[in-house]
């Protein structure tokens, strides 16, 4: 029975005393192995690996199969620049179809608008539209529906249509209003009555692309028509949608902003008057898009931002965040001092030392009044081009004079608005756009330039999209004058799937490791195989930078900046990628080639790996007869039929869309089922399959079965252990065997979505992956499951000087029994020992091995990514694809300490969270007024405009989600339990220093010798150790499993200081010498619904009175 080893004592070791420890015995003479003894069993392991692999794998025969064939496949090459060029010129052209649209219904909408004539006595039964909301019901939380409006409208039926994943009225257009607008006010009704004539024109436009999808006016009143109709889609509670604050009617209706917002946070404006500034500047925030630049500031005496951004930065995503969590932080202290403001935001707006918009400059002043109007520093900064317009908010309710603040707000270009409570904030905020667009109204035609957007959630349930918009003016004469109107109508839009611009590119004559990608002016993706939003907001719009879709590198930067520039290019590179399963790190060589898309925004890239030049074509047409004749079935697709999986193995087949008429489906047998019965009705060379797809599935199918006769018939798996063999195939076969293994079968049935796949393409050798485990996971039992591990290798052809890889083979190893044969390989056991024959004492010292010593030394394989995979230690079995910091903390920092693994961390921008549990849960909603009870019993308090205003407050808050809800829940559903989040990932792989090493873990009196080396042709390390005997060697976890990135990490304060390259639109309308700015300043004007008003009391009055607690109050 082997005796535990002495501890050793800790000191510095030189590679002298390192041999003399290694070679000195221990108690009952046994010595830590040496080191040729180490590279002695790790080459029997290597052996045993390759023989195994070469006689089950089939890699030899698997390319003898393919010469064999050669007369049913051609090889084809792909060109990069001319792929690029292609879909780039298709792409180009999708999009001018759908400009030409856009502009027949902008210039027919300017057209009807001068053609209408204003009607002051018009009346709701005057006007017939289809209120989309018309049939919507609102449930409170107990489900019970609210009482809403009675409505004139249309009575609509509705077809189920494959486009629009919904039913819809191609004879109708529909409305949408805002819940907080009244649809019965003059304005509003005069807006229906001319805007109806749009209906013909989105009809025409269909009839000439059948293929459009959405065709949207947004009015700069807040109606929204849009064709075809259908139901709107609301969300649980409260309709929220307007669609001035929808992405791409931001970005049409005005050019790029450079905004400074400045809120007094004196002494006198304190209470409900800064909640309701605060809310009001997360409102403003999002009015803003990418193309936008903005800082916030508090000022009293003097001035200071409110956030750690000390200039102007980028109004996206993460940047509104930060400032929307600050502005809460926001305390009332000292006296106003505008000067201190006002200066502040000129010295922000005269910084050209940063990237900002250069476009429209404005400062945003929220106050309580003040009597300074602090002409001076207008004068010095402002006057006279007047570049800056100055907008200014009264807030709360007060006596004070606010003729100030009118005059800044007119001598300064801008607008003076009232806020005197919640319900005013939403229009209040989003009305300076109008303003903005006096310019762009008055450049007529020079304005009206298609701009695309970003990508963003489409409202109506289409998913992901890119819409065009064009601004739409009002043309007729102001008055009686012959000035020109200046205001803008509103932004037309026509939507555009991203799925449609994907069934553009190419996707499996690229292999599994290439793809298309496409980047906007942002550097934000348009299209990308990691563009995978896993939540549905579409409040704001789907901001993915390239250089976070992918892992960031300086060659990568400067592809981003040529993209950016418009310019065409290709590079070959070598970098980092990260793995399917997001577990593993591998450094690869990619040609990435790049040109614009033109008369858009956008440019094109494509990433290709060298292996994927050339791909496998199958012709099968000589071969290939109509195989719903019984008699004369083709061959190969007999070995798809179940009937044949218990001889040659059970078949995967890929979900593709070989077919028009298949119907897809995520189980695989079912989908089988659906293929073999399309397939006894067409032939595969029909017009309405995808005849690449379909011939080279058959062509796979056949090869595979080949190698099952040739090789895994002969065999016997149990012979070396292993529960199953398997190939996987570009053509989208997967053949495991036997048939009972599929059982057990986990791994995803398209293969270019399987990791082990994509992985095996990218490195040589043999690569094992065993099943992956969380830190939390507590094993399996052995004795009832058995638990595999993968090793596959990719099958490399030469064919003419040309070098592909059309497929993956592999065993699966049965992981009980190949511990055990661990044990024996790495032991000093011959064939013809017999365990426990060896004697050692301490005249005949003997080294320690992996079998005999288990109980003192650890020997484990672990994989480049840091997972166990093997080990001499029973008790690990069940802990067997864990990461090893799991298992052996002391160990695998050695390891990482020692130059073996080398670590990478990156975000996950696109993720779904748990919400945190607020810290005041039960309390009143953060951000809103609540009265003490002396409040209460105060006869006076109640008569005050306090107590009118927190009525108000209450009440509006039901409607604006920035009051009582936080922005990122689910759009389709206020209950949401899941938001957006950031996740920080931690891989690890191996690093290129050492490929074996000895060294000594220095813990105290107990330090432990260890020695590791990596295994030729596999992506393993195999490492040697001593078992730790007390506690002084544990050691800190390395951190691996993904976690929710911390407040403030990344750290948005340092990534502003250097902004990633991007450029705004090209064009930019800011000013016009004929612009009258005359109309600068009034007070509030919201006119609700008295139905409305009174359908939100009952459910004030519900809420208030149930135990359910409103949500947190914060902005965001």
């Amino acid at each position: 029975m082997a005796m535990p080893a002495q501890p050793r004592r800790a000191a510095p070791l030189g590679p002298l005393l390192l041999l003399l420890l290694l070679a000195a015995p221990a108690a009952h003479g046994y010595s830590f192995p040496q080191h040729y003894t180490m590279q002695y069993w790790a080459r029997r392991l290597e052996q045993e690996i390759d023989g195994v692999m070469r006689l089950f794998g089939g890699v030899q025969q698997l390319r003898g199969i393919y010469n064999d064939n050669r007369n049913l496949f051609e090889v084809k090459e792909n060109v990069p620049k001319k792929l690029v060029e292609k879909v780039s010129g298709d792409i180009e052209s999708l999009l001018a179809k759908k400009v030409r649209a856009l502009k027949r219904l902008a210039g027919a909408a300017e057209k009807f608008q001068k053609a209408h004539r204003w009607q002051d006595n018009i009346r709701e039964e005057d006007i017939e539209y289809y209120d989309s909301k018309a049939d919507t019901e609102y449930d409170d939380p107990e489900g019970e529906e609210i009482e809403r409006e009675k409505s004139n409208s249309l009575k609509l039926e509705f077809t189920e249509d494959v486009n629009f994943k919904t039913k819809v009225n191609y004879s109708y257009a529909a409305v949408q209003i805002p819940t907080d607008i009244y649809k019965g006010s003059t304005v509003i009704l005069n807006e229906l009555n001319w805007t109806e004539a749009l209906e013909d024109v989105f009809i025409e436009n269909r009839k000439e692309d059948p293929s459009l999808l959405w065709q949207v006016f947004g009015s700069a009143t807040g109606v929204t028509r849009y064709y075809p109709a259908t139901p709107w889609r609301a969300p649980n509670k409260i309709d929220l949608y307007d669609v001035r604050r929808r992405p791409w009617y931001i970005q049409g209706a005005s050019s790029p902003k450079d905004m400074v917002i400045i809120v007094d946070v004196s002494g006198s404006v304190s209470g409900l008057t800064l909640k309701l500034m605060k809310t009001s500047v997360c409102e403003m925030l999002d009015t803003l898009s990418d193309d936008d630049y903005v800082n916030v500031a508090s000022f009293n005496e003097k001035a200071k931002p409110v956030s750690c951004f000390k200039h102007l930065v980028q109004a996206n995503i993460r940047n509104k965040k930060v400032f929307k969590e600050d502005v809460q932080e926001m305390v009332a202290k000292g006296t106003t001092d505008y000067k201190a403001g006002f200066e502040y935001a000129f010295d922000q707006l005269q910084n050209s030392n940063i990237t900002r918009a250069n476009c429209n400059k404005m400062i945003m002043m929220f106050t309580d009044g003040g009597e300074d109007r602090v002409q001076d520093v207008f004068e010095k900064y402002n006057w006279p081009n007047k570049t800056v317009r100055v907008f200014t908010f009264s807030v709360g309710q007060h006596n004070y004079d606010v003729t100030p603040l009118q005059w800044m707000a007119c001598a300064n270009k801008g607008y003076y608005f009232e806020i005197p409570s919640i319900g005013a904030i939403r229009i209040n905020t989003q009305e300076y756009l109008d303003v903005l667009g006096r310019p762009m109204v008055l450049a007529g035609n020079k304005a009206k330039q298609v701009q695309w957007t970003n990508v963003y959630q489409d409202a109506l349930g289409l998913g992901l999209m890119v819409t065009g918009t064009l601004p739409v003016f009002n043309l007729t004469e102001d008055g009686g004058s012959n000035r020109k109107n200046q205001l803008i109508l509103g932004v037309m839009g026509i939507d555009v799937a991203l799925s449609d611009i994907k069934k553009l590119t190419p996707r499996y004559n690229l292999g599994a490791n290439g793809y298309i990608f496409a980047i906007d002016l942002n550097g934000y993706v348009l299209l990308h195989p990691n563009l995978q939003p896993q939540i549905i907001n579409f409040r704001e719009p789907v901001t993915l930078d390239f250089l976070d879709a992918e892992l960031e590198d300086e060659n990568k930067e400067e592809i981003r900046r040529s993209m950016i520039d418009g310019s065409e290019g290709q590079r070959v590179i070598k970098t980092l990628i990260k793995s399917l399963d997001e577990r593993y790190i591998d450094e690869v060589v990619r040609t990435y080639t790049w040109a614009p898309i033109k008369s858009t925004n956008y440019s094109l890239g494509l990433t290709l790996p060298p292996y994927s030049k050339y791909y496998i074509r199958a012709n099968l047409s000589d071969q290939i007869l109509q195989v719903k004749l019984p008699n004369i079935k083709m061959k190969d697709f007999e070995f798809l039929l179940p009937n044949s999986f218990e001889s040659e193995g059970h078949v995967f087949i890929a979900p593709r869309e070989y077919c028009k008429d298949l119907d897809l489906s995520d189980n695989n047998t079912e989908f089988l089922e659906n293929f073999i019965a399309l397939m006894e009705k067409v032939t595969p060379d029909s017009k309405q399959c995808d005849n690449f797809l379909l011939h080279n599935l058959i062509l796979d199918t056949g090869i595979t079965q080949q190698l099952v006769e040739r090789v895994w018939k002969d065999q016997d798996l149990n012979t070396y252990s292993l529960l199953a063999v398997f190939a996987a195939t570009d053509g989208g076969i997967t053949r495991v065997f036997p048939n009972k293994a599929a059982d057990d079968w986990e791994e995803d049935p398209e293969p270019f979505n399987a990791s082990f796949y994509r992985r095996s393409l990218d490195n040589k050798g043999y690569i094992f992956k065993p099943l992956y485990q969380d830190p939390s996971y507590r094993g399996l039992e052995l004795e009832n499951n058995t638990i595999g591990i993968l090793v596959s290798t990719a099958v490399e052809l030469s064919i003419g000087g040309r070098t592909l890889k059309p497929a993956v083979v592999g065993v699966k190893l049965d992981l009980e029994a190949w511990a055990e044969k661990f044990k024996v390989l790495a032991s000093n056991r011959t064939d013809r020992d017999q365990l426990g024959t060896r004697r050692c004492d301490p005249s005949t010292s003997c080294e320690m091995d992996c079998e005999a010593n288990y109980k003192d030394l650890i020997c484990v394989l672990i994989d480049d990514g840091g997972f166990l995979v093997l080990s001499n230690q029973e008790d690990h079995w069940y802990q067997v694809g864990k990461f090893f910091s799991e298992v052996d903390a002391n160990l695998m920092s050695a390891l990482y300490n020692n130059s073996f693994f080398a670590r990478k961390e990156s975000y996950d921008f696109q993720s779904v969270c748990t919400p945190e549990a607020p810290s005041n849960t039960g309390a009143a909603p953060r951000g809103v007024f609540v009265p003490t009870m002396a409040d209460f019993l105060n006869l006076a308090w109640w008569t005050s405009a306090a107590a009118w205003s927190l009525f108000q407050q209450l009440l509006y808050g039901l409607t604006y989600s920035s009051w009582f809800q936080t922005e990122d829940v689910t759009a389709d559903s206020m209950e949401s339990r899941e938001t957006s989040c950031i996740m920080k990932q931690t891989q690890y792989y191996f690093s290129t220093v050492n490929a074996t090493y000895n060294a000594m873990i220095d813990c105290g009196n107990c330090s432990r010798l260890f020695h590791a080396q990596k295994l030729a042709n596999t992506n393993l390390l195999f490492v040697v150790a001593d078992k730790p005997m007390c506690s002084q060697c544990e050691s800190t976890k390395l951190p691996q499993a993904e976690i929710r990135a911390p407040p403030r990490d990344p750290n948005q304060c340092e990534l502003v200081d250097k902004p990633r390259y991007r450029k705004g639109p090209h064009i930019c309308f800011d000013y016009n010498a004929t612009e009258d700015t005359s109309d600068c300043g009034r007070g509030a004007s919201f006119k609700p619904s008295l139905s409305i008003l009174l359908a939100l009391q009952l459910l004030l009055l519900y809420l208030t009175a149930s135990h359910q607690p409103l949500s947190s109050a914060s902005c965001l």
